[in-house]
């Protein structure tokens, strides 16, 4: 009686090369995750304060120039991640709009981030391997102008 012999070798090198594209989009994925995941944790810690810091009882005309201040000191509180900060402030109309009102209206700052998925612009031969889309983040703090350091 004989036995065969069968080749098995080259076995384990097919499965690497089928297996090893699905690992490296898994590990791309999981990498940002993570960072998006850190980043809002840093951006959730940071916002209130640097609106606080910056929009409670603004020098000169209201929230109109304070959303660039607060946008531009996110931006460098955020500085070790790729991401787009964006600031709006939108005054509550509880006071009745009327100009002779003398209350004034909480003010509603919605800090927006943005976070661009790694590789966002890899393109090879052609074709573009990038993520197309952004993942973004948004936090609302709400001030009341008239007492400092009061978030509602």
């Amino acid at each position: 009686m004989r036995s065969l012999v069968v080749e098995t070798r080259a076995q384990a090198t097919v499965e690497m090369v089928v297996v090893a594209p699905v690992l490296i989009v898994l590990a791309l994925i999981v990498y940002n995750v993570m960072m998006f995941a850190s980043a809002t944790a840093r951006f959730d810690r940071v916002a209130p304060d640097v609106v606080i810091a910056h929009a409670v009882s603004p020098a000169g005309s209201g929230g109109l120039g304070v959303a660039g201040q607060v946008a531009e000191q996110l931006e460098r509180a955020m500085e070790g991640y790729e991401v787009e900060v964006e600031v709006t402030c939108d005054a509550d109309d509880a006071s009745g709009g009327s100009m002779l009102t003398l209350v004034g209206a909480p003010r509603t700052y919605r800090c927006t981030m943005r976070y661009a998925p790694w590789p966002s612009g890899l393109s090879i031969a052609g074709v573009n391997l990038g993520a197309p889309a952004h993942l973004e983040h948004v936090r609302s703090v709400v001030v009341d102008p008239w007492r400092p350091g009061v978030v509602l």
